[in-house]
């Protein structure tokens, strides 16, 4: 497995070896003394959402139980986003994306302090992330996924095909709105 940082060093795109033939593929996603050696911390909770083309989640963080995620598209293409929210970070508030799909089997580490998010390219997208801590939704915010300060070149996901967001996800705050208690120092 490959890691490879990203324009914002502590995300990393992770590259798996693929082994495959007329049968299909075979494809290792963690072992855990790699993802240790890496920084990765580890892993204790494992989620899977599956998606429509066109719905947008997120941009989501936890506050007081901050998760890191090891996200992929075992079904599917998706446009996956991770944003900075360190206030005192050197790129707080810029963003890195990748598209993750069932082709590339690509993955991306998403660190604890940072906003994620992701836009369905595919008809149909099965979506699983690895967390580095507990979901504690009392904590849960989101920084509105179309706030123009973060200008994330989100791409277009087929012929009228339209953004579709939770209503939670429709009232986040644009990032310059956020409380500065509501962000990671």
């Amino acid at each position: 497995m490959q890691f490879i940082p990203q324009s914002i060093p502590e995300v990393l795109l992770l590259v798996p070896q693929v082994f495959g033939d007329q049968r299909g593929f075979f494809v290792e996603t963690a072992r855990q003394n790699l993802l240790l050696q890496a920084g990765i911390p580890e892993l204790i909770q494992h989620n899977q959402s599956r998606s429509r083309q066109g719905v947008l989640r997120g941009l989501h963080y936890q506050l007081v139980q901050p998760q890191g995620k090891l996200v992929r598209c075992s079904q599917g293409a998706v446009f996956d986003v991770a944003v900075d929210l360190r206030r005192h970070s050197p790129s707080f508030g810029q963003w890195v994306g990748a598209v993750l799909d069932d082709v590339n089997h690509h993955q991306l580490w998403v660190p604890p302090g940072f906003g994620h998010g992701f836009l369905v390219l595919s008809e149909i997208a099965d979506f699983c992330y690895l967390c580095s801590n507990y979901y504690h939704p009392p904590s849960e915010r989101g920084i509105a996924w179309d706030d123009p300060d973060l200008a994330i070149a989100w791409p277009t996901c087929g012929d009228g095909v339209e953004i579709q967001l939770s209503s939670k996800d429709l009232a986040n705050p644009r990032l310059r709105d956020q409380p500065p208690q509501d962000l990671y120092d």
